[in-house]
């Protein structure tokens, strides 16, 4: 079994990798060949695609600043709460988006498989101001 402890101090570093804007640094955080789902779209599969997928959010929102809002651990699974604050690329609008993600964990801590959810509508809304 996975010490909660252990994954709350996995989730802090995760977010710290969000907000060093590194996309490799968060895809450090997947197993080889983890994956994430986001909004029930195409998988992101593999560590170079989730690293695709964090640089494709810092293109959006070159400024993103992730805070974990919350954090539930049941064996491998965790859900992790989060919100991020930024401003549109394009059309430099503040953003305030709130999500989370579903976690299956390895052993060693790696994300095997998230599914990732967050209001697109809203953030599209925000986005155009």
């Amino acid at each position: 079994m996975i010490d909660p402890k252990a994954v709350a101090e996995m989730a802090a570093q995760y977010t710290a990798a969000w907000n060093s804007k590194s996309a490799e640094a968060v895809a450090s955080f997947y197993a080889e060949d983890g994956e994430i789902i986001i909004n029930r779209g195409d998988p992101w599969t593999g560590r170079s695609r989730v690293q695709d997928m964090a640089a494709g959010f810092y293109a959006d929102v070159p400024d993103l600043t992730l805070t974990c809002d919350d954090l539930r651990v049941s064996g491998n699974h965790a859900i992790f709460v989060w919100s991020f604050t930024g401003h549109d690329a394009g059309t430099g609008n503040a953003l305030h988006v709130r999500g989370w993600e579903e976690w299956e964990l390895t052993d060693d801590l790696k994300v095997a498989a998230s599914r990732g959810w967050f209001d697109a509508d809203d953030y599209a809304r925000q986005a155009a101001g």
